[in-house]
């Protein structure tokens, strides 16, 4: 008899975002698509150069930004289906201070559904304010182990200005996405992301020889 595929922990299928201005002759401003699948708990790192679409992106996975297309799924739940209130039960976003985004409300509450977690499955940090001075790193750093062991998924997202950043990222997480012009890569270590052109250029003189 043939095991049940696992469902993957995080999917992001034909996602797609678009912003336009205009009323009538609408042109396309910024656009946004990504399509990759994390399976297991872990630490994802996440890099790209401001007004890529990070925060977009992560805006997206935690249900607080309506896409123009395709769907997030959180443990096989569509999380843009989920009551707004607790779609953070699913996933939730820490940005910069720490402050949980606000959701777009679309449709009545009592039309959605019910999360299948009561205690967020996939946690995003967008760019936290790392201090070397007061041991916040190992804090955060532990916490990230934590989570991950207890079975959640977790996003790093992080503007390396300092070598410091890199050693943070190369050394907690097991795969990482750059994001760039909207366009969303997957790489499966961090061997595999440096040897992207794109990459190297992002980072210049922090690149790792």
């Amino acid at each position: 008899m043939s095991q049940a595929k696992q469902v993957p922990l995080l999917k992001v299928e034909g996602l797609t975002k678009q912003y336009t201005r205009g009323l009538f002759n609408k042109q396309v401003t910024f656009s946004l698509a990504a399509d990759f699948e994390i399976a297991q708990p872990g630490v994802v790192g996440v890099m790209g150069p401001n007004g890529s679409g990070k925060t977009t992106l992560f805006e997206l996975i935690t249900g607080s930004n309506l896409p123009t297309s395709g769907q997030v799924r959180v443990h096989g739940q569509d999380i843009h289906a989920v009551r707004y209130r607790e779609r953070d039960r699913l996933a939730i976003h820490y940005h910069q201070s720490y402050q949980v985004r606000a959701f777009k409300r679309t449709k009545p509450n009592f039309m959605l559904e019910q999360p299948v977690s009561d205690y967020p499955l996939v946690h995003l940090f967008d760019e936290p304010q790392f201090n070397t001075q007061d041991g916040y790193i190992g804090f955060m750093l532990d916490f990230f182990k934590k989570l991950k062991k207890e079975g959640r998924l977790v996003f790093l997202c992080l503007h390396p200005n300092e070598p410091y950043h890199i050693d943070i990222l190369r050394e907690s997480c097991e795969q990482f996405i750059f994001v760039q012009k909207g366009v969303v890569t997957q790489a499966p270590d961090f061997a595999t992301l440096v040897q992207d052109e794109r990459v190297k250029n992002y980072l210049g003189a922090l690149t790792p020889q």
